[in-house]
């Protein structure tokens, strides 16, 4: 089983660290519902979750019960996003679910080259995500999930297409896990004006660890694996750290810390508490959980995420 694991780990990051640097949607790479940012999206080992289909496809293989999501977060400005996931176990052919998310960036006053008003145009990107999952003798989870990307800028359009890999050992006995995954690896099917660009190629490692003595379960990620970097250690700046604690049955708190946002929203030598987020969760009715999450940008704001949560039995 470990030699399993191992050799996918391998498949996974060979030959796919190159730069990232010049990518188009990157939409995709911010944090999607209330619970994962709130934990900094650590959430690449996560389970018993919906939302883990936009982290790592392997996390639906987790969830005992079929479960829906519903997002919506006001983004700085005029920027509007929401979010929507499903997911259940289709008889003994695996984990299947959908995940949906849109980004809608307002209204904005368009002129032409002699400045004259020719009215407002608008820009949305959106992504459909559709995901299978299955387990391997118990502890050993993989999933895949394809996703379709669209993008419009006033009357210029951009389509792709995309998949994710994941894979994520659980070890009950020491209540701790482990995940990687590699998303959003595809092209472009139209471009927005004759221009091909790069998807945002993103590899994460992650784990986490329910603590023994104390109602916290810790976790841990490094993202943007990916990404350009002079010195092979600088991959790792992106580092995220999250935890949850159990309050009660039903009320949990959770906190993260954003390393790479953090360096990437410094302004001179101050950085506020840019990088921080936190949140909270509250079960009832046995089968309905809000989550709600607060992030900081610093100087520039912070962003306020809500999320309905739902067990379908």
């Amino acid at each position: 089983m470990q030699r399993i694991f191992i050799i996918l780990i391998f498949i996974l990051t060979t030959g796919i660290l190159y730069s990232q640097t010049n990518s188009t949607y990157n939409f995709l790479k911010l944090d999607v519902d209330a619970r994962s940012s709130a934990m900094a999206g650590t959430y690449t080992s996560a389970e018993n979750d919906v939302n883990t289909i936009f982290y790592n496809p392997a996390g639906l293989a987790t969830i005992g019960t079929p479960q829906a999501s519903v997002g919506f977060f006001k983004y700085l400005l005029d920027i509007n996003s929401g979010n929507a996931a499903y997911t259940r176990k289709i008889k003994e052919y695996g984990y299947f679910g959908a995940g949906v998310r849109f980004f809608n960036y307002g209204s904005f006053d368009k002129y032409d080259e002699e400045s004259n008003n020719l009215g407002t145009f608008s820009a949305n990107d959106i992504a459909v995500t559709f995901g299978y999952a299955n387990k391997y003798k118990g502890n050993f989870s993989y999933g895949i999930s394809l996703k379709f990307i669209y993008s419009s800028i006033d009357e210029y359009k951009s389509t792709a297409a995309a998949f994710d890999l994941g894979a994520m050992y659980q070890v009950p006995e020491q209540k701790l896990n482990f995940g990687i995954s590699i998303l959003n690896i595809g092209t472009q099917l139209s471009t927005y004006a004759g221009t091909r660009e790069k998807l945002p190629l993103d590899l994460q490692v992650g784990f986490n660890k329910k603590m023994e003595y104390l109602p916290l379960t810790f976790y841990f990620a490094v993202s943007n694996l990916t990404a350009d970097a002079e010195k092979f250690i600088d991959r790792f700046k992106s580092i995220r750290i999250g935890g949850e604690f159990i309050l009660t049955d039903n009320v949990f708190l959770r906190i993260g810390y954003n390393n790479q946002q953090r360096q990437d929203l410094k302004t001179g030598s101050s950085t506020g508490i840019s990088g921080f987020s936190a949140g909270l969760g509250v079960s009832f009715l046995d089968n309905y959980r809000i989550d709600y999450a607060f992030n900081s940008l610093g100087k520039i704001g912070a962003l306020h995420r809500f999320n309905l949560g739902f067990v379908l039995k």
